[in-house]
């Protein structure tokens, strides 16, 4: 898990929630809630940045209209912008995200963007390939009992997740 990882490495680590295409508004309340119940048993410190909660305005965006994987680059790109500006709004010296953790993500426009961004004069970006902490991940989540995610949160992967059962039912009423 990268809070730890970054805690062994001598950082202090203050976690920062930001989904703002979560959808619906229960999923993003039970992921925030997951968020807290982790913070705290790791005992590190989450703010939330609940205000940016607003799948209107992420629809809105013409890069949201676009197909995979060039809507879901400009997805994580577009958090990571955020979470660099955030860092520096908050004072911190450096940032990453949990978005290198995922190995659904497109980890190398990540990195680069992180890397870009702190080059431009931000806070410094920490990069880790977090991806190899995937299955201790999982198996920590399990143990505690948190809610883990189904889908990435957007409400087009939301549709994509049940598409097949809705095929399936297509089929089996003959309407195909």
């Amino acid at each position: 898990m990268p809070a730890l990882r970054l805690r062994d490495v001598g950082f202090a680590v203050t976690l920062w929630y930001m989904n703002p295409n979560i959808h619906p508004l229960t999923e993003y309340l039970r992921r925030r809630e997951a968020v807290g119940e982790c913070a705290a048993r790791l005992g590190v410190t989450v703010l939330y940045d609940d205000a940016t909660w607003d799948v209107r305005m992420w629809l809105a965006a013409p890069e949201a209209q676009e197909l995979p994987p060039t809507r879901c680059e400009w997805c994580c790109v577009s958090r990571v912008r955020a979470a660099a500006a955030a860092a520096k709004a908050l004072g911190f010296a450096y940032f990453t995200t949990s978005l290198l953790y995922s190995r659904y993500q497109p980890h190398d426009a990540i990195a680069v963007e992180g890397r870009a961004l702190a080059t431009a004069g931000g806070p410094a970006f920490v990069y880790g390939d977090f991806r190899e902490d995937w299955q201790e991940g999982i198996d920590r989540s399990k143990d505690w009992g948190l809610y883990r995610q189904p889908y990435c949160g957007c409400i087009f992967s939301e549709a994509e997740r049940y598409h097949k059962k809705l095929a399936r039912c297509i089929r089996e009423a003959g309407q195909i």
